[in-house]
C-alpha cells in the first residue's frame, strides 16, 4: 500500500491496565487484575480505522526493542501499512493506566521514542492527493516531536489532502498554552477534542457552545466534540448535530476517543454523512468502553 487513503501520524504506546478490584489504598496494596496492551493515541486510531475496513497507514517512532517490534508486528497484522522508525537510544513508549472501580482511568505515560519522532521519519508517499491526514496533538505538544508534527500539516496541505487533529489532552494542552496550539494546528477540516478538550481551547464549559467557538477560533470546517456517555456534537459553525451514545456496560474508557476517531474517519472516507458517521463513531466509543485496552 503506497498512498492510503488515510495517514496517521503520532504516538505508538504500549499500555500496562491495571484494572483495581476496589478503591486505591493508598501507600499500600489493592488487589487488581494487569493487563500489558497496545496504546498509543495514533496506533489505536489506525487499529480502529483497520478494523473498520479502512485503507490506513501510522507513522511512529518506537523503541529498538522486545516491546516495540512486538507492537509493531501486531499492527502489520491487523492490517496497517505501518511506517515505524526504530529509535536505537529510546525505549518504547510506555503508560501505566490504571482503572477505577467505575472504569475511568487515570494514566502515567513515560513517552520514550515518541519524544524523538523526526521530520526524517515522515515517508514522502504516503502524502498524496485525495488522502488524508489524522495528527494526534500529542505530535505537537512535546517540543521534541513538533517540527516532525507541523512538518506533516505542511506536507498534507500542499498536496491537497484533507486534515483532521485530535488535540489529545487537556492538562497537556493548558501547558503548552492554548493560543500557541492553535496556532500551531492552523486551518484544518476536523478538529476532534472531547469535552475537557474543548473547554480547554476555548473556556466554554457547555460543549456545544465550545464547539462553534472552535470551529471560528481554529477554522475547522467540522468540530466534533465528543462526551462520552453523553454522545457526541457536531458542528460546521453554524449547525448543531447531536448523537447518543449507545448503552454500554463501561470496562475500561481507555482508548474510547481514539475508537471514536477511527470509526467517524472510516465512515466519512466511506461517504457517510454526518448522523450516519457519528451512529458510527458512537458505536465504536461503545464497544471500546465494554473491555479492557484500546484496541478492538
Amino acid at each position: 500500500m503506497t498512498r492510503p487513503a488515510i495517514v496517521v501520524v503520532g504516538d505508538l504506546m504500549v499500555d500496562v491496565v491495571a484494572a483495581a478490584a476496589g478503591p486505591l489504598a493508598h501507600a499500600s496494596d489493592t488487589e487488581a487484575r494487569v493487563r500489558w496492551t497496545g496504546g498509543g493515541a495514533a496506533a489505536n486510531v489506525a487499529a480502529w480505522l483497520a478494523a473498520a475496513g479502512a485503507p490506513v497507514a501510522l507513522v511512529a517512532r518506537t523503541g529498538d526493542d522486545v516491546a516495540g517490534r512486538s507492537a509493531v508486528a501486531e499492527l502489520v497484522d491487523a492490517g496497517i501499512d505501518v511506517r515505524v522508525a526504530f529509535d536505537a537510544e529510546r525505549p518504547t513508549g510506555t503508560c501505566v493506566v490504571v482503572i477505577g472501580a467505575d472504569g475511568e482511568r487515570t494514566m502515567l505515560p513515560d513517552r520514550g521514542a515518541n519524544l524523538a519522532l523526526a521530520v526524517d521519519d515522515l515517508p514522502g508517499d504516503v502524502f498524496a492527493a485525495g488522502g488524508h491526514l489524522h495528527l494526534s496533538g500529542y505530535v505537537l505538544l512535546h517540543a521534541g516531536p513538533r517540527a516532525a508534527g507541523l512538518a506533516a500539516l505542511d506536507r498534507a496541505r500542499a498536496a491537497g489532502m484533507t486534515i483532521s487533529v485530535d488535540p489529545a489532552s487537556a492538562a497537556p494542552l493548558r501547558a503548552a498554552g492554548v493560543d500557541r496550539v492553535l496556532g500551531w494546528i492552523g486551518r484544518v477540516d476536523l478538529l476532534l477534542p472531547n469535552a475537557d478538550e474543548a473547554a480547554a481551547l476555548t473556556g466554554e464549559a457547555d460543549p456545544e457552545r465550545a464547539a462553534r467557538a472552535l470551529a471560528t477560533l481554529a477554522g475547522a470546517r467540522e468540530v466534533v466534540v465528543t462526551l462520552g456517555v453523553g454522545g457526541a456534537v457536531w458542528t460546521d459553525g453554524s449547525t448543531i448535530l447531536r448523537a447518543p451514545a449507545p448503552a454500554a456496560d463501561v470496562v475500561d474508557t481507555t482508548g474510547a476517543g481514539d475508537a471514536f476517531a477511527g470509526g467517524w474517519l472510516a465512515a466519512r472516507r466511506a461517504g457517510a454523512g454526518v448522523p450516519a458517521a457519528l451512529e458510527a463513531a458512537c458505536a465504536s466509543g461503545a464497544r471500546a468502553v465494554a473491555g479492557v485496552g484500546a484496541r478492538p
